[in-house]
């Protein structure tokens, strides 16, 4: 089910009024209730996929309860792995068998050796990545002896398959997330309007820029070979922004929606084109996922601990995680080594703590030297996008080739100065709140500017949304 679609339009309010009903004087029932939203959601899909959910949930629930009777190391280790195997077996066989089969075939078939790999063609469940690294937080946890395994199957049931962040994040931690699923919880006025402000942003976000930019973006990729290095940059321009409003817009309507049930989720994004540096876009980009893989894959590895040499295999290996994380492709590799490359030099300096604080704080304008860094940023994260979003490497290479033309600065005939317009409002917003958790938490200002802005942003969506029941970016990873 989208969250931009009729069918989700009627599916929120009906899941609102029965969660509220008198069956919020029971946490047993709100719980199960958000599991049969939950499992329906999923579901509206393909039925076959809440069988792997249900799967996946199961073994983890069933794994830590073993866990904590056990006291032996030997055999915590054990059930970590099935847990381990069990999680990353899955993400394996859907999302990575035929890439590795297809791989290692074409590897073979330039020493001559022709074979045709058995493939599974199957296809890839919506949001698998997500649940199965927020299941394997609580494992881990667990096998840490950080958090205690919990009895009561249908708030851990609850705590996977909620359905507001169940396709696209951001990846909870069980920590955080599942003893909300275990306290009673009272409706919140000003926590539910405040969420329905979010949500009208992120809907902003998705159908107005990024469902606008996805057109053009696909004619421009799909045809870079025949464009001028103008509209080669105005491609990449458009899906900088694309994948952005698409991904946080994703984001901003989960946090809303989780917020209409009395649930607070992490922040996933906090303004990452405002960076002054790679490593503060790194911080403020899928935040969940950034410090997923600084929890349980950087520290256990080693983190900044040990030589220079040390720590940079660290980096780049993190790195190169990410980006197998997002696709079985080369181009993912590619665009996880670049970035991590681009890291490196803050590491091993010093500097990758550097900018911890606001942006241009207690000022309507950033410093010459604020902007610089702002723009140089931006720059390299373009570039790295073209890697993103490229069918092959080479593809890729002939793209950036394709830019590196005097040309480059030339207004592209495809240019449209509504949705440069659109984008400009905007950075506009997000500048002006980049101190606030969303674009439209503009408490601070009068009632009548407040209400002014949230009909101003109603209308745009109106009038520029594209509402066709357009598939979110992240939904593939």
């Amino acid at each position: 089910m989208l969250f931009n679609s009729i069918v989700f339009a009627l599916f929120l309010p009906m899941v609102f009024a029965l969660y509220w009903s008198p069956l919020r004087r029971s946490l047993r029932a709100q719980n199960l209730v958000l599991i049969a939203a939950g499992f329906l959601f999923y579901g509206w899909w393909d039925w076959r996929f809440l069988l792997l959910l249900i799967a996946t949930s199961m073994t983890d629930y069933l794994v830590a309860l073993r866990m904590r009777r056990t006291e032996d190391q030997r055999g915590r280790k054990l059930l970590l792995s099935i847990s381990l195997i069990g999680n990353l077996g899955t993400l394996g066989v859907f999302k990575y068998y035929d890439f590795f089969a297809r791989s290692f075939a074409e590897a073979f078939g330039h020493f001559g050796i022709t074979f045709t790999p058995v493939l599974l063609d199957v296809v890839l469940p919506v949001g698998i990545s997500f649940y199965t690294f927020q299941a394997l937080s609580y494992t881990i946890d667990v096998y840490r002896r950080r958090i205690d395994a919990v009895d009561d199957l249908p708030a851990f049931m609850a705590f996977i398959s909620f359905f507001p962040q169940l396709c696209a994040g951001p990846i909870e931690r069980a920590s955080h997330m599942l003893p909300q699923f275990m306290r009673p919880r009272a409706f919140d006025g000003s926590l539910a309007a405040d969420g329905m402000r979010q949500m009208l942003w992120g809907f902003f976000k998705k159908t107005v820029i990024a469902d606008n930019c996805a057109p053009l973006v696909k004619d421009i990729f799909a045809h870079y070979d025949h464009y001028g290095a103008g509209t080669l940059l105005w491609g990449a321009l458009l899906f900088t922004f694309q994948i952005y409003c698409d991904f946080s817009g994703y984001t901003d309507i989960a946090l809303g929606c989780a917020r209409l049930f009395g649930f607070e989720l992490m922040r996933n994004f906090a303004f990452p084109y405002f960076s002054r540096d790679i490593a503060e876009f790194w911080r403020r980009w899928h935040i969940s996922l950034t410090s997923w893989f600084r929890d349980y894959l950087y520290i256990p590895l080693g983190g900044s601990r040990g030589s220079t040499l040390f720590q940079a295999r660290n980096i780049i290996i993190i790195f190169l995680v990410s980006g197998f994380w997002h696709g079985a492709n080369w181009t993912f590799l590619v665009w996880g080594l670049f970035n991590g490359l681009l890291f490196l030099p803050l590491l091993l300096t010093g500097n990758n703590r550097k900018h911890l604080g606001l942006v241009a704080e207690g000022r309507w304008l950033p410093t010459a030297r604020e902007a610089l860094g702002m723009c140089i940023t931006f720059g390299y994260t373009l570039i790295a996008w073209v890697f993103f979003r490229a069918a092959t490497i080479s593809e890729a290479l002939h793209y950036l080739r394709g830019m590196a033309s005097p040309s480059l600065f030339r207004l592209s005939h495809l240019f449209d100065p509504w949705l440069a317009g659109l984008i400009g409002v905007l950075l506009v917003v997000e500048w002006l709140n980049r101190d606030k958790q969303h674009g439209l938490q503009v408490g601070h200002l009068p009632a009548w500017a407040r209400r002014a802005s949230y009909l101003g942003v109603f209308l745009l969506i109106f009038v520029f949304g594209r509402f066709a029941k357009t598939e979110f970016i992240y939904f593939q990873f």
